[in-house]
């Protein structure tokens, strides 16, 4: 099971990858970065995306509901369930992927993926089986 460091090692194995980093949505702050950032700031790169996945993971119109439109735990306000968020700019891709953990987590894994080099699919796969792995100490 990979730590932070090798976690973002991997990622940056993909084909098209720029950049990468671990970000703690509640604080804004980046746990680990690698490759470039798209402003350059890696921090400050880490605050904006922490705004974007917290936006994202306390809308409910993005929480899991059950078939027949109520929360999948009675009596409870429907949970989110956002699994990754995926921005499109003219040159690339920003994938957050939310990292489930045993504890009450608020980390996402920060892709920026090159358009023409990366693919996006493979990428959210990967990404994907990454998270599942990560071990935050």
């Amino acid at each position: 099971m990979p730590g932070i460091d090798e976690c973002l090692l991997e990622v940056m194995r993909l084909p098209g990858a720029r950049g990468a980093s671990v970000v703690d949505w509640t604080s804004g702050l980046a746990l680990g970065t690698i490759g470039e950032s798209p402003n350059g700031d890696h921090e400050a790169t880490a605050a904006e995306t922490a705004e974007v996945a917290r936006m994202t993971a306390e809308q409910p119109a993005f929480a899991h509901l059950t078939a027949g439109g109520g929360s999948d735990r009675s009596g409870e306000a429907p949970s989110t369930s956002v699994e990754d968020v995926i921005v499109t700019t003219q040159d690339g891709y920003h994938m957050l992927r939310f990292v489930e953990t045993a504890f009450d987590s608020s980390v996402f894994l920060h892709l920026w993926l090159s358009r023409s080099e990366g693919n996006l699919a493979m990428a959210r796969l990967r990404l994907g089986e990454l998270a599942e792995r990560l071990v935050l100490a």
